[in-house]
C-alpha cells in the first residue's frame, strides 16, 4: 500500500522549513555572534522573544568561480539596437561596475530601504532561546523525578466503540461500514450473479410456457435478493469507531528557584535593577531544563520574609543587614515544602557586600551545613567592587564546594558575561 507523509509544520508563506535549518547549522557562528550584539541592544525582560537579525553578507558568503582577465570572449548583449561586431564601447564613468554609477553595491547613499551590507534573517522566540544558551549547562544537573504526585499526560490509545461526537474517527468508521457491508452481503450477491446468469440463459431459450415459467421464478428470486442487499444499512452504529485517549502518568522534573536580595539601605534601585536582570536570566535559563519551575522571593535587612515578586523588587527598606536571616528562612522553606527527593533546588543571592561583620561566618556555616549539601546550585552575585568581610567568608566555601559560585557585577553590560560564566559547560571556553 502506498503511504504518503504529510509534513503539517506550520511555516511562513515562501519559507523552507529545510532551507532554514541548513542556513542555521551551516552559519552556526555568524548567528551566534549576532544574537550576542542583538542581547546588547535589548533589556532582560524582552530576552524571551523572536529578533530581526543582521549579518554581514561578507560573513555567508560563499566562494564562487570567476573569469580572469585576458583572452578573448564574444558575448551577446539582449536587445542591442546600437552596436555591431567591432565597435569598442567606452567604459561607463563614475566607476559604477554592473548596472552603472548607482546600482552596484558601492552607489551613493539613501535615505530608505535596508543596507545591502546586511543579510537580515529572523529568529523565532525558540531559534533566539535556543542560541542564547546554546553552550551553556546546569552544573550538576541531576533531574529528580516526582514520585507522590505524577503529572498526567493524555496518550493515544487506539480506537473504541464508544465515545464523544468530537472524537469520531470518519475513516475508521467507514472502513468498518464497507467491511461490515461486504461481509454481510457476500453470500447473497453470489447467490444473484448465479440467478442473473441462469436468466440469461433462460431468455436465450425459445418461447414456451415453461421458459416463461422459469423465467418469471428467477426474476422473482432476483428481485427479493436486490431487496435483502438494499436493506442492509449503509452506516450503523456498530460501525462507529472514536479515537481513545488515556491519561498516563509520566515522571517529570521540577525545580525551585530561591532570589535572595539584601535591601537594606546601601542597595539602592541600581543595584537591585542588576540583581533582577540576574534573576531573570536564570529564571529564563532554568525553565529551558525543567517542567515546572516555582519561584520564591526572600528579601532581608535586619530580618527576612518571604515577599511576592512586586515587593522583592519595589519595596523600601531601610536599616543595617543581617544576612543569615535570609539563609535560614531558605532552609525552614525547604524543610516544609520542597524536598530534595522531589525537587531541583536552585538558590541565587544578591547583596552589595555589606552584612553585620559577626554574622558573615554564621553565613558560611548556614551554607556548608544546611543549604549546600541540598542545593544543586547556588550563586552569589555581589553588586559592588568593595569586598567585605562576607565576600572572604565565601571565598573560604567557593574552593571546597564546586556547587557554590560567585561573581562580581557592577554594570549592567557585566550581567550576561557573568552568567555565561557561572554556567559554561565544563570544558567550554568562558
Amino acid at each position: 500500500m502506498l503511504q504518503q507523509i504529510i509534513d503539517r509544520r506550520l511555516a511562513g508563506k515562501n519559507k523552507s522549513i529545510g532551507n532554514r535549518e541548513r542556513f542555521l547549522r551551516r552559519h552556526h557562528n555568524q548567528v551566534r555572534d549576532a544574537v550576542r550584539r542583538a542581547v546588547d541592544n535589548r533589556g532582560i525582560r524582552d530576552m524571551e522573544r523572536g529578533e530581526d537579525i543582521h549579518i554581514p553578507k561578507k560573513d555567508i558568503s560563499e566562494p564562487v568561480f570567476g573569469h580572469g582577465t585576458g583572452g578573448t570572449r564574444e558575448m551577446v548583449h539582449p536587445g542591442n539596437q546600437e552596436y555591431v561586431a567591432g565597435d569598442r564601447i567606452e567604459r561607463p564613468k563614475g566607476g559604477g561596475g554592473k548596472g552603472g554609477g548607482k546600482g552596484g553595491g558601492k552607489g551613493e547613499a539613501s535615505d530608505s530601504g535596508e543596507s545591502e551590507d546586511d543579510f537580515v534573517f529572523h529568529l523565532t522566540k525558540e531559534e533566539f532561546m535556543q542560541i542564547f544558551f546554546d553552550d551553556l549547562a546546569l552544573p550538576r544537573m541531576t533531574q529528580t523525578q516526582l514520585a507522590e504526585t505524577p503529572e498526567w499526560k493524555s496518550h493515544r490509545a487506539g480506537f473504541v466503540s464508544a465515545g464523544t461526537p468530537s472524537n469520531l474517527s470518519v475513516i475508521r468508521s467507514m472502513r468498518g461500514a464497507i467491511g461490515r457491508r461486504l461481509a454481510i452481503g457476500a453470500g447473497s450477491r453470489g447467490e444473484l450473479r448465479e440467478l442473473e446468469e441462469e436468466l440469461e440463459r433462460v431468455l436465450a431459450e425459445p418461447v414456451g410456457v415453461l421458459r416463461d415459467a422459469r423465467r418469471d421464478d428467477l426474476q422473482l428470486r432476483i428481485t427479493a435478493l436486490k431487496r435483502r442487499l438494499a436493506r442492509i444499512p449503509y452506516l450503523d452504529p456498530i460501525d462507529l469507531r472514536f479515537r481513545s485517549r488515556v491519561r498516563v502518568a509520566v515522571p517529570t522534573t521540577k525545580a525551585v528557584m530561591f532570589c535572595l536580595m539584601d535591601v537594606s539601605g546601601s542597595m539602592d534601585e541600581a543595584r537591585k535593577e542588576l540583581s533582577k536582570r540576574f534573576f531573570i536570566l536564570l529564571y529564563l535559563f532554568l525553565t529551558r531544563h525543567y517542567d515546572k519551575i516555582d519561584l520564591v522571593f526572600i528579601r532581608h535587612h535586619t530580618q527576612a520574609q518571604e515577599v511576592s515578586e512586586e515587593d522583592f523588587f519595589h519595596a523600601r527598606e531601610t536599616g543595617g543587614t543581617v544576612v543569615s536571616s535570609a539563609l535560614v528562612l531558605m532552609d525552614q522553606i525547604i524543610k516544609a515544602r520542597y524536598s530534595p527527593t522531589e525537587w531541583n533546588i536552585y538558590g541565587a543571592q544578591a547583596s552589595d557586600g555589606d552584612n553585620w561583620h559577626h554574622d558573615s561566618g554564621r553565613c558560611r556555616e548556614l551554607l556548608t551545613e544546611s543549604l549546600l549539601p541540598v542545593c544543586r546550585y547556588f550563586a552569589y552575585v555581589q553588586v559592588a567592587e568593595e569586598e567585605q568581610n562576607l565576600w572572604e567568608e565565601y571565598s573560604r566555601l567557593q574552593q571546597t564546594h564546586p556547587a557554590f559560585a560567585m561573581r562580581k557585577v557592577t554594570q549592567a553590560s557585566q550581567i550576561y558575561p557573568v552568567f555565561r560564566e557561572l554556567f559554561k559547560k565544563e570544558g567550554a571556553a568562558a
